[in-house]
């Protein structure tokens, strides 16, 4: 293994002193993941090491922790500098001379290094042959390189990080990947720091606003907001949302005025495709989102003009749904909050704020959705009545659409409500209207996929995921479903390296998923490592006592089993919730009546595991069990269908 620590030579004829500091501190996190993989340092070179490895599996592991524990040091906003390094690794014969060691496979693996991006790991062909079926993270081929004073051509592959899944999954052709644009949060340079909601509601408008240019898909809010206030380097984190424009800035609100910086780059480069800086009244904000909007449009259309089979992107102005800046000012602030999901006390403010547009301007459509949304997360935490809720969530979509039919993520947030209702053929018609209307829209795809996944219709699912991701590349729902549909699917592989990518993005459903996972498969010592990991990350979950009932039921301790279902069934404020996971424990305990009583009961609260029973590892003994396939024909393939 080769390590190169990148931008050494350039940081220390700027700082000298700061370079040391930085490679001191590199060695210092490198050291002790070498010996933790049966690594021996050859030798340090300065600003990288030589490092020799038992297995061609040791080393690639020990690349993976490297750059994992790299990309959480850097990730701190206490750190000055982040540290970014490449990765080269071959195996093949050397000779020792002393410490040192020397050879063909030792040039071949200097030469490799480079080819590596920052914060990246190349491996020779011959590496691939011996970790590809070992190793839970996906390669890609780079191709034949021809490396100095090297003979014949080298194969060279990258391992694909956890970050690199919007890249693994995006769509290839190169029409899709250059007219994908990420709109980054904007920095707020107010004198108030409380006027930090206006940066980040006017980022979220500008996302909205790019996304109606024709033939550009944009980032949506959930993957971007990830990197506020993030010092991390702009090609970085282009190369994890998997996009070929980036547009970036200021906002500076005093109050009536408002000052915008903006650019847009091209991250590759760093070059600047265009700069503006607009200095008006606050009552100009909509005359400057389209001005952004249209110079975005032009600018990416001048980058295509040598693709005639693309079509050059224009962008039509839209009209503001609202004139009251004050009604305009709270939905910002409300959205803001929304976005966030931090607590039931913020998403009532957030409900409040949208409550105050809406109160302000009866005819602000979007002000009405968010008071429709903000209430159906109230009401998923058991913060509102369900069935109230519900009532009063559809009224304002209806409002909302009655005010702007055109407005896409109303019928986005009428399909969610559908497919809780179990109305497939309402909940198909409004997700296809919200993609006709914004393809940059990721939840959309996630609801045709539930539905596709309810049909059977497993790789439709998967591909719809696939793109949701492509979109929203860090949105945790649709992580946390494409790994669950790969597993459903019998990519079983796929599912884990899947899982390995995301896990530290999505931590307890991703354990929740392996611990379903292995406990389907009998793996019982893997599924408590799983188990282990989500009571320490959510102690009080009712999915903990389910799935430790499932393993005492499946290790034979019938009397642990009984204890988890009595646990669960004091949870009384969980509902059906706690039905369906109370029927999980009885099935593996072999317990038939009880699981369908407790299915039945789900089913009644609109709680019925409609995937888990049609795919689940956990019911594979009973897929061949006609009372078990009556039971999903009459109860999950009908409903999936009607």
């Amino acid at each position: 293994m080769f390590t190169d620590l990148v931008g050494f030579t350039r940081l220390g004829q700027q700082d000298e002193e700061g370079a040391l500091r930085l490679r001191a501190e590199h060695q210092a996190i490198l050291r002790p993941l070498f010996a933790a993989h049966r690594g021996r340092e050859v030798k340090s070179l300065g600003d990288g090491f030589l490092v020799e490895f038992p297995s061609a599996i040791e080393s690639v592991r020990c690349a993976v922790e490297i750059q994992r524990a790299l990309a959480r040091r850097n990730a701190d906003p206490a750190a000055p500098v982040p540290i970014r390094l490449r990765i080269g690794i071959h195996v093949g014969d050397v000779v020792g001379e002393g410490e040192d060691i020397l050879g063909d496979a030792v040039n071949v693996a200097s030469r490799i290094e480079p080819i590596a991006e920052p914060g990246g790991i190349c491996v020779s062909g011959a590496v691939f042959d011996q970790v590809r079926n070992k190793l839970r993270l996906p390669l890609e081929k780079v191709g034949p390189r021809t490396l100095k004073n090297v003979d014949y051509p080298i194969d060279v592959y990258r391992v694909l990080l956890w970050s690199d899944a919007a890249r693994a999954h995006a769509p290839s052709s190169a029409s899709t990947s250059e007219l994908h644009l990420a709109v980054l949060p904007l920095a707020n340079m107010s004198p108030d720091a409380n006027d930090s909601y206006f940066a980040d509601g006017l980022t979220d408008e500008l996302i909205t606003q790019t996304s109606k240019i024709p033939g550009l898909r944009v980032v949506s809010r959930t993957s971007v907001l990830r990197y506020k206030d993030s010092a991390r380097p702009l090609p970085e984190v282009a190369r994890e949302l998997g996009v070929r424009f980036a547009l970036e800035g200021s906002v500076r609100k005093a109050g009536n005025r408002v000052r915008i910086t903006i650019q847009l780059v091209d991250p590759s480069s760093e070059a600047q495709l265009w700069t503006s800086r607009y200095d008006r009244p606050f009552d100009d904000i909509f005359a400057i989102q389209d001005d952004i909007a249209g110079r975005v449009a032009s600018s990416v259309s001048a980058h295509l003009a040598a693709k005639p089979e693309v079509g050059r992107p224009a962008y039509a102005p839209g009209v503001a749904d609202t004139e009251d800046m004050a009604a305009y000012s709270a939905f910002l602030h409300g959205r803001q909050l929304f976005s966030a999901k931090g607590s039931e006390a913020t998403m009532r403010q957030a409900l409040a704020l949208f409550e105050e547009a809406a109160g302000r301007d009866p005819a602000f459509a979007r002000a009405h959705l968010g008071i429709a949304d903000a209430a159906m997360w109230l009401a998923g935490e058991g913060a509102l009545p369900l069935r109230e809720t519900k009532e009063r969530a559809y009224r304002e979509i209806g409002i909302a659409l009655s005010l702007n039919e055109s407005l896409a993520e109303a019928h986005s947030s009428l399909a969610s409500m559908h497919i809780s209702d179990d109305d497939v053929e309402n909940t198909t018609r409004e997700a296809r209207r919200a993609i006709e209307l914004n393809p940059s829209l990721s939840d959309p795809y996630r609801w045709l996929a539930q539905v596709a996944a309810g049909r059977g219709e497993l790789d439709e699912a998967v591909r719809l995921l696939e793109t949701a991701m492509s979109i929203d590349p860090l949105d945790i729902n649709v992580l946390a479903f494409l790994g669950r549909a790969y597993s459903y699917a019998g990519r079983a592989a796929d599912a884990l390296a899947h899982w390995e990518r995301t896990k530290s993005l999505v931590e307890f459903r991703t354990n929740a998923n392996l611990a379903e996972f292995y406990l389907g498969h009998r793996e019982y010592a893997n599924a408590r490592g799983a188990l282990k990991e989500m009571e320490r990350l959510r102690p009080t979950s009712p999915y903990n006592e389910a799935y430790r009932g499932i393993l005492a039921a499946g290790e034979g301790d019938s009397a642990g089993a009984l204890r988890e279902i009595e646990r669960l069934e004091a949870r009384n404020t969980d509902g059906g919730v706690v039905q369906l996971l109370v029927g999980f424990v009885k099935f593996a305990q072999g317990d038939r009546v009880g699981f369908y009583r407790s299915m039945e009961v789900a089913r009644k609260e609109n709680n019925l595991p409609v995937l888990e029973l049609l795919y689940s590892p956990l019911f594979d003994s009973a897929r061949d069990d006609p009372e078990f396939r009556a039971f999903l024909e009459r109860d999950v393939r009908r409903r999936a269908a009607d």
